[in-house]
């Protein structure tokens, strides 16, 4: 552990303490990791979260303290080559050191919270990231569930020549942004304050995607696509019908395969990718939290 820093966020009633620490993953990359830990209430369970492709940990400020006005504490990592973590911005070498890093992040929550039941919670590429993690059997049994917002279980590249390519320009070319392959243009939020928001932090990755990280995209996809009946954890997912980036039909797939005996799914109609950030994401975070509440 490299630093820590912690503040405390009384205004608007929220009773917030803030941490924010570095930890050096087994690659010796150095990882950004911040929390949210309620002030007035009893910790009575955790909640890890896992951003999306090009944005960060702190973006989920306001869900993290509706989690501690529940009695959750919330942590948060940027992974690699994102938000405050070591590596080119928004390029990411292979999603298995990204996988390896939430899984030595876990443990050292669970080190410092003893006996705690412990929730991932993973957004878009986050969530195919948390899926991955907990199809370790290992894993599995660490955790007490995972909710998963527009999960990145099927994607499509947005030019079918990306797809044909991509094995070879991520090998010769891996940091080349594709423009094709910009997203930059698509709609991820019904609100417009939320876009304005997103595309003027300066944490959030606002180029052409870069050739590797579209290629281990297509790579962490492939092999949950194949993978899916061996989700044995609880698990809750939520997905808006005409999500363009992430298919919701993939989601719907995961929960008619997955082999968990407690598992849900909510399909919001007309919805888009960013579900914490569209106009119902009161709505949105209530039927999280309803959910979470209902398994401490």
């Amino acid at each position: 552990m490299a630093i820590k820093r912690v503040e405390e966020d009384n205004g608007g009633g929220d009773h917030t303490a803030r941490e924010y620490s570095l930890f050096i993953t087994s690659r010796g990359d150095t990882n950004f990791t911040r929390s949210w830990r309620p002030l007035l209430l009893q910790v009575r369970g955790l909640v890890i979260l896992l951003h999306g492709l090009n944005e960060h940990s702190g973006r989920y400020d306001a869900f993290a303290k509706k989690l501690n006005a529940n009695g959750f504490k919330v942590y948060g990592m940027d992974w690699i080559g994102h938000g405050g973590s070591d590596g080119l911005h928004a390029y990411v070498h292979s999603l298995d050191d990204a996988v390896n890093d939430m899984k030595l992040f876990l443990s050292k929550v669970l080190a410092e919270n003893p006996g705690l039941p412990c929730f991932c919670f993973g957004h878009s590429t986050g969530g195919a990231i948390i899926l991955k993690t907990v199809l370790d059997p290992k894993v599995k049994q660490r955790v007490a569930g995972i909710v998963l917002t527009s999960p990145a279980i099927g994607v499509q590249p947005s030019h079918p020549i990306f797809a044909v390519l991509a094995p070879v320009f991520s090998f010769l070319f891996p940091r080349f942004q594709f423009s094709a392959a910009n997203k930059r243009g698509v709609a991820v939020s019904r609100d417009p304050d939320a876009l304005a928001a997103k595309y003027s932090d300066p944490l959030v990755f606002t180029g052409a995607i870069r050739v590797r990280t579209g290629y281990e995209i297509l790579r962490i996809t492939a092999y949950l696509q194949q993978n899916l009946s061996r989700l044995a954890a609880p698990f809750l997912v939520l997905h808006g019908s005409d999500d363009s980036v992430s298919d919701p039909e993939a989601s719907q797939k995961l929960y008619k395969e997955a082999s968990s005996s407690d598992k849900n799914i909510v399909l919001y109609e007309g919805l888009l990718h960013d579900l914490l950030f569209e106009r119902e994401k009161e709505e949105i975070m209530e039927n999280i939290i309803s959910w979470l509440n209902s398994r401490v």
